[in-house]
């Protein structure tokens, strides 16, 4: 109860105002201050923790590797190595924990996807919001997506529930960039065996490629997302 008790409180606490700048600032000086919070997010052997001390993610340190690599790889990301592949037109870079059951979403396909996810402020050194708590457990996350020739686009869901965490704390029915990134690469369906599990990956996400505070304010997060097909 008191890690579901520190979550809620955490997550009251964010999506409006979450990472204010100096007045005196420049975007220059923000994006520099981003690349160096990546920067040094790659290089520690970064632990998420609850309040209480538990551990929720262990990130480790990170070995990037260039898109020819990973695409040599076969599209994966080696785990023992903690592999994470940049995407040098977007600066995403993504582990593919479980490419998961189902296949990937072909062109001219629509589908409704569950996730379930954990958003880390790298900048704040802070969890900022979550849908991984007993709260939000009956209304995860939902979006529509369509595949367009190779090119997914995606809105949140919100006539299930009013909708997930990320619409409630922020706001916005559009999906962050990065949230897409993984769709070219893998499966999206649902567990039916015990053997099976559903994709699952780890991203970084700069301020370009997130949601709107992420964007007006110049930050970058950590991401762990699931991605499950919905029942029709």
């Amino acid at each position: 109860m008191k890690k579901v008790f520190y979550l809620l409180l955490l997550l009251a606490g964010a999506g409006w105002g979450l990472q204010g700048c100096d007045d005196g600032e420049t975007y220059a000086e923000q994006r520099e201050k981003e690349r160096d919070a990546i920067s040094a997010f790659l290089n520690r052997d970064v632990v998420i923790r609850t309040s209480d001390g538990e551990e929720l993610i262990h990130v480790g340190k990170i070995n990037t590797i260039s898109e020819g690599t990973f695409y040599a790889q076969d599209s994966t990301t080696n785990l023992e190595r903690n592999e994470y592949v940049v995407f040098e037109n977007t600066g995403v870079y993504m582990q593919i924990v479980r490419k998961g059951v189902g296949e990937k979403l072909k062109s001219g396909q629509q589908k409704r996807i569950i996730c379930r996810y954990t958003e880390f402020n790298i900048l704040r050194d802070s969890v900022q919001t979550t849908n991984n708590s007993a709260y939000w457990q009956t209304n995860p996350d939902i979006m529509d997506v369509t595949n367009t020739y190779g090119t997914f686009t995606a809105s949140f869901n919100t006539s299930v529930n009013g909708g997930g965490a990320m619409y409630q704390y922020y706001g916005s029915k559009a999906v962050p960039a990065g949230w897409l990134v993984p769709l070219t690469y893998i499966n999206i369906g649902r567990q039916v065996s015990e053997d099976e599990e559903i994709a699952k990956v780890r991203l970084i996400v700069p301020h370009s490629q997130g949601h709107s505070d992420a964007s007006s304010n110049v930050y970058p997060c950590f991401y762990e997302i699931t991605y499950q097909e919905m029942r029709n």
